[in-house]
């Protein structure tokens, strides 16, 4: 109407955060504290604060009770945030508060022997140790040019690793295998007997039972006197499952920096895959490759090319368990950390129901770096042992149903023969240590000693 102001009729909420936008471009590093506008899943939408990717934000209920959350991505004023921690009694309009940080957490010699959670506080009851000193999870890139070369070998304690798949100090293998075949047994052993001076062990994604059973009756406390645990069970935010594989490397960092030979054992690869899966399809990343986003197969190789050898004489040795569903060899997690990886164990369900542990499937697995670190004479007895054990595979059936005719090749008949006892070779028993030394000594005699046994 003439004479009457134009009246504004801008939401008030659209007014205060264009209000404290131009605070934010006026006074840069100032705190604005925004509010949550939405949730979605388990993904948080903030607006009116500013804050960088991996910034950690304070989400503040109407109770006062604090969420902490991590900056995920954002899209135009939003931003996307992940919780850590429980959820419940979240309201609309809650307080976000960005901290300024980063993901940190205290590490120091004092570690050994305790159990932490994915955001680094213990899980044991104890106190925290004396002196420790706050780090960024994200840790450093070594310069691929000031990487020492693999050269020396680590006693893992299991003859047919030793043996047959022999691992190099700064080695990433993977562990590949399906639902109960005896992965976590078989890292529990290689805990309790390998050389190496400090064992980093990160359950991630497992289940919440296990972790006691682990700790108490695989590691024991011969293995947990030098061992570190980090834990983040199945039922944990997928953020902090993401941090409890962050972690567990950064605390490996830390001992390897110091010129320690750490070995590694994250269980399990795919577990921190599916939780980086379940933020990317929270904040609209499409899925790639059978419901993965493409940024799954960013983070793999970024973590674990964390592993290795350092300038300083340290060394990280790598194992990750990489689960494969369906006993599925070719599912996309299993193929990416193969690719990356300097070798894989395969463990066979055949060979766990038939009763052999550790049940390593040698025709399917390899060691990249063993030709380096091992010498003429170990390679030498090596092949001829998977030629051997390769060629009664090959022949099985016939040989079962008693269609092979003794003396038709005698390739076959020396498998026969050889056969039991390259079973035998690759059995172990839980409690049973097999040093380097004595894994060549038992494949040089088995070799060279003819069988008495006459097939099967």
């Amino acid at each position: 109407m003439p004479g009457v102001p134009e009246m504004d009729h801008t939401p008030r909420w659209r007014m205060h955060l264009a209000e404290r936008r131009q605070r934010v471009a006026e006074t840069p590093g100032l705190v604005v504290e925004g509010q949550l506008t939405r949730m979605v899943g388990l993904t948080l939408e903030a607006a009116g604060c500013v804050a960088p990717i991996g910034a950690r934000c304070l989400v503040i209920n109407p109770n006062g009770e604090q969420i902490e959350a991590e900056v995920v991505g954002f899209a135009g004023s939003k931003l996307f945030l992940m919780p850590s921690g429980d959820i419940h009694g979240l309201t609309p309009n809650s307080r976000v508060i960005p901290t300024g940080g980063v993901s940190q957490a205290h590490i120091g010699q004092g570690l050994l022997g305790r159990v932490l959670d994915g955001s680094g506080r213990f899980l044991d009851g104890l106190p925290p140790p004396a002196h420790t000193e706050l780090v960024s999870l994200t840790g450093k890139t070594i310069n691929p040019l000031m990487r020492k070369p693999i050269r020396e070998p680590l006693d893992v304690g299991v003859r047919a690793i030793n043996a047959l798949l022999s691992v190099g100090r700064g080695q990433r293998m993977g562990l590949f295998a399906g639902s109960g075949v005896g992965k976590s047994v078989l890292l529990g052993m290689m805990t309790r007997f390998t050389e190496a001076e400090v064992v980093v062990v990160g359950l991630i994604g497992e289940r919440g039972r296990e972790v006691q059973e682990f700790i108490q009756e695989i590691l024991g406390a011969e293995g947990m006197a030098r061992a570190v645990v980090v834990a983040a069970p199945a039922d944990a935010p997928p953020l902090m499952r993401l941090h409890g594989a962050a972690l567990a490397t950064r605390i490996a960092e830390y001992f390897r920096d110091a010129g320690r030979q750490v070995l590694l054992l994250m269980d399990s690869l795919t577990r921190y895959a599916q939780a980086q899966r379940e933020i990317a399809l929270a904040i609209g990343e499409p899925p790639a490759t059978k419901g993965y986003p493409p940024s799954v197969f960013a983070r793999i190789p970024r973590l674990v090319e964390r592993a290795g050898n350092d300038t300083v004489g340290g060394s990280i040795t790598a194992f990750y368990t990489v689960l494969t569903e369906g006993d599925d060899q070719q599912d996309p997690i299993a193929d990416a950390a193969r690719a990356i990886l300097d070798g894989h164990v395969v463990l066979s369900r055949r060979l766990a129901e038939a009763g052999q542990y550790p049940a390593i499937d040698i025709e399917a697995s390899i060691s990249r770096v063993m030709p380096q670190i091992s010498g003429p004479r170990h390679k030498q007895l090596a092949q001829r042992f998977k030629h051997i054990y390769s060629t009664y595979e090959q022949h099985r059936d016939l040989i079962n149903v008693g269609a092979y005719v003794a003396g038709s090749d005698p390739a076959v008949d020396e498998a026969r023969e050889y056969y039991p006892r390259l079973r035998q070779f690759l059995m172990q028993g839980i409690d049973e240590r097999v040093t380097m030394g004595d894994s060549l000594k038992a494949l040089e005699l088995l070799l060279q000693s003819k069988p008495k046994d006459k097939g099967r």
